[in-house]
């Protein structure tokens, strides 16, 4: 094992070409190394890569494939923490160049724990996989009402609406916000994902919500598709 950790200490990361480059960061992603992340944007940023070309292929890509065998059950929760820690790691460097060059996000997402529920692992990791996705999230945190989520809405203007509860008291609640974007005449307007412990597909198709997620790695995928659907519509 010593002989392994000397060995990946031994890499160069500036001495790869780029295509090695991407796959070591993918890589390096996997392992959850946010300082080995932060170095490989630099790079590739410095031999004139975009942020998005960088975004795309180094870091969404590599969080695919976390993403991937987080779903299939190969990696779990604090393994999957540490790859979204690493993710940032580049996305703070990219983050503001996105924003210079106008760059859109793949959607917008708003996401809260429902009312009366304190709970938030589950969101935060949902919230970092979008992240880790190309989209761009409004996390407002736990215990959080039908009026901060109708604000939100209205502030931020995002394509969905995610809500999350690990408590079965706490449920109902998502269909109270999902009545009260129906009264408002608003429901059409979003789309809207829930998931958490208790939930289920039923469930979800019950109180109105567009799709279930099970998992972090399945909201992602779920947005994506989501966001293509509607889109296709459009065209």
């Amino acid at each position: 094992m010593a002989e392994v950790e000397v060995l990946e200490d031994e890499i160069d990361l500036s001495a790869l070409s780029d295509e090695e480059l991407v796959i070591q960061m993918h890589d390096d992603l996997y392992d959850g190394l946010a300082d080995e992340i932060f170095e490989g944007t630099t790079i590739l940023l410095g031999r004139g890569w975009g942020p998005s070309k960088v975004l795309d292929e180094a870091l969404v890509e590599g969080m695919r494939i976390v993403g991937i065998d987080f779903r299939d059950g190969i990696l779990f929760v604090p393994e999957v923490l540490l790859s979204a820690n690493a993710m940032k790691a580049g996305m703070g460097i990219l983050r503001p160049l996105l924003a210079e060059t106008g760059a859109l996000p793949v959607g917008k997402v708003v996401i809260g724990t429902v009312k009366g529920d304190i709970h938030d692992i589950g969101k935060n990791l949902v919230g970092m996989m979008l992240e880790g996705a190309g989209f761009e999230v409004i996390d407002l945190g736990i215990n959080t009402d039908v009026e901060e989520f109708l604000g939100a809405l209205d502030e931020h203007k995002p394509d969905i609406l995610g809500m999350s509860a690990l408590l079965t008291t706490t449920m109902p609640y998502m269909k109270v916000v999902i009545d009260t974007l129906e009264a408002k005449s608003l429901r059409s307007e979003y789309m809207v994902i829930v998931g958490g412990a208790p939930l289920n597909l039923e469930f979800a198709e019950a109180i109105g919500a567009d799709a279930y997620c099970r998992d972090a790695a399945v909201a992602a995928e779920t947005a994506k598709r989501l966001i293509a659907e509607r889109r296709a519509l459009a065209a």
